[in-house]
């Protein structure tokens, strides 16, 4: 049965000299922008570009923030104190929503980022946490959050509105969260590899493992991680097959199923 559907990817990866993904291709693809705060990548200016870029092509704007970890590109975990995750986690809710007005736009979602994000799906206390901040920033924020995570848990919890993700270019493991990058075929660079992989995902009903098991739950949106080489093709091949089944592509402010009555 066709149903509404967002494609969203983390953009404004690039900082200073050091260029990462190709946004300006992407963006005419997806519906959503998981745009860096400043923490794992990107810098001001990046920012601003970005927001600017996915403005002009109807795009809508969410923050990616991380932690503080530039040179592992947000993807080491880290053990901090609550208080001052809250704090940092809103200092790049902050620094985002102030781009998005100087351009004209709002700030829509938030979408954590690498460690930070596998850590909250499994830690409910992190989760937790996490969402404190967006609420204390903006309560009206959508959280897109993995399907069955602790996270998305957390979210519903405090009454937010919660986009459940699930992933194009990743497999997942037996307890639905993402297989570690360094094991073989954690990480899906053909196109066709992926598009076969979403389908699966919308026939079932659900998240499949590496095994094949299925994990019923229902979903919303689509990521195609833009730092992956193939990741415009991706996108590409993921919004044709999908429309062509008759799915809408929509930004997440206009998913119904996440519009406040």
């Amino acid at each position: 049965m066709p149903h509404e559907l967002n494609l969203n990817a983390d953009l404004g990866e690039s900082f200073g000299a050091w260029s990462m993904g190709r946004d300006q291709e992407l963006l005419p693809l997806v519906g959503s922008a998981n745009i860096a705060c400043g923490f794992h990548a990107g810098d001001p200016l990046v920012m601003r570009k970005t927001v600017r870029a996915a403005l002009d092509n109807g795009v809508s704007l969410g923050a990616h923030p991380a932690f503080p970890d530039l040179q592992g590109f947000g993807r080491r975990k880290m053990v901090i104190p609550a208080p001052e995750l809250e704090a940092m986690v809103i200092y790049q809710l902050g620094a985002l929503a102030g781009m998005a007005r100087a351009e004209g736009g709002t700030l829509t979602h938030v979408k954590p980022h690498g460690a930070l994000n596998n850590m909250a799906c499994e830690d409910i206390a992190l989760a937790r946490a996490v969402v404190r901040a967006v609420r204390q920033f903006d309560a009206e924020l959508i959280l897109l959050a993995p399907a069955l995570s602790h996270l998305a848990d957390a979210g519903k919890e405090t009454g937010l509105r919660v986009a459940l993700e699930v992933f194009a270019d990743r497999a997942y493991d037996e307890a639905g969260n993402l297989a570690p990058r360094s094991q073989p075929g954690a990480v899906l660079h053909d196109p066709r590899d992926c598009v076969a992989h979403v389908q699966r995902m919308i026939e079932a009903g659900g998240l499949i493992t590496t095994s094949g098991k299925v994990l019923p739950t229902p979903f919303h949106s689509i990521c195609v991680h833009g730092d992956n080489a193939e990741a415009v093709e991706a996108a590409a091949a993921i919004r044709h097959a999908l429309e062509s089944r008759g799915h809408p592509i929509k930004p997440l402010p206009h998913l119904s199923a996440l519009t406040r009555t």
